[in-house]
């Protein structure tokens, strides 16, 4: 008789075979785990929606964690129970979903942006720059693909951006030496790679078992490779990886502090400013939206009350007053 797999590698299992990406797949993982040893590492076969209520006030109350993290455990359990356990649990799809703050978002100015830009490590400038000049999430920057970057028509495609949306943004013309520098510098370790018998760069979804010999395409690699091969967590094949997000941020954080600025800006701040900056120039909102890839306008007119000429850019009855 062959035994069953353990239930977390079920879940891996199961979200590989729906194609989510590794950091869901590491999330999901990780709230499934916490669930089990909230209730005593019991089956959570034999758990119900109260055990599920128990856990996510759990959170909340005990451990104060932020209306999204909340949302995003009850994700993980609804993935837990519908797609791998296969157990419809009652009234757990119609959960209430904490309700998550409408917040003004955090916007540089200009002069503040090129401030911090300047202050960052030299090898992280032209990442950023992407960033705030097309408006990419920070994801989406690391993750660029060679073939996605079109210098003819000055534009960027953004692949399987959130909500596994595609859309189109632009290509500042003031990085494009920079860029086709920095593709330069990939190319000679891809070549290197190619050479040493290695140079397979991971693939989304199923493309490997489909094109074979397409992830040692030169268009197939990143923009932004790491110095340094490692082992790939999923096939266990050596392959150089894109830049971690998490050295992007760090980066961004300490040049906001060397910078000065009071701010709690982020990596993510630069995107909002590029919306923000779009839109103080007299862009329609509708293109920021799109070059965003907001599916609600919604979400792109958060952005109109943080213009420099005040609120949703109404002018103060007392400053027609004083003119």
């Amino acid at each position: 008789m062959v035994d069953r797999p353990r239930l977390l590698d079920q879940v891996r299992h199961k979200i590989r075979l729906k194609h989510y990406s590794y950091r869901t797949e590491k999330t999901y993982v990780e709230w499934t785990r916490r669930y089990i040893h909230f209730h005593q590492k019991r089956h959570p076969r034999d758990l119900n929606a109260g055990h599920i209520e128990q856990f996510l006030t759990h959170l909340a109350v005990d451990r104060h964690v932020a209306a999204k993290t909340q949302n995003q455990a009850l994700s993980a359990l609804l993935f837990l129970y519908k797609e791998v356990l296969v157990i419809d649990i009652p009234f757990l799809g119609d959960m209430v979903r904490a309700k998550t703050s409408r917040r003004i978002p955090i916007v540089f100015t200009e002069e503040e942006a090129r401030q911090v830009i300047a202050a960052l490590q030299p090898d992280y400038v032209l990442p950023v720059q992407l960033l705030y000049g097309s408006g990419l999430r920070l994801m989406e920057c690391v993750r660029l693909r060679v073939k996605d970057v079109e210098f003819h028509r000055r534009q960027i495609v953004v692949r399987d951006g959130k909500g596994g949306k595609d859309r189109v943004t632009i290509l500042p013309a003031s990085v494009i030496d920079s860029l086709r520098m920095q593709l330069r510098k990939a190319k000679v370790m891809h070549e290197r790679d190619l050479r040493d018998g290695y140079g397979e760069v991971s693939l989304p979804y199923a493309l490997s078992t489909k094109y074979p010999r397409a992830g040692f395409e030169w268009g197939w690699q990143f923009v932004f490779p790491t110095t340094q091969r490692s082992i790939d967590p999923r096939s266990g094949k050596e392959r150089r990886h894109h830049l971690h997000h998490s050295v992007l941020q760090k980066t961004v954080r300490a040049a906001v502090l060397k910078s000065g600025f009071p701010k709690p800006a982020t990596s993510h701040t630069f995107r909002h400013s590029f919306a923000t900056h779009l839109l103080e120039a007299g862009y329609d909102i509708r293109t920021v939206q799109e070059l965003m890839g907001h599916r609600d306008i919604r979400t792109t007119q958060i952005y109109t009350h943080v213009l420099d000429k005040g609120a949703n850019a109404v002018r103060s009855p007392l400053d027609r007053l004083r003119g």
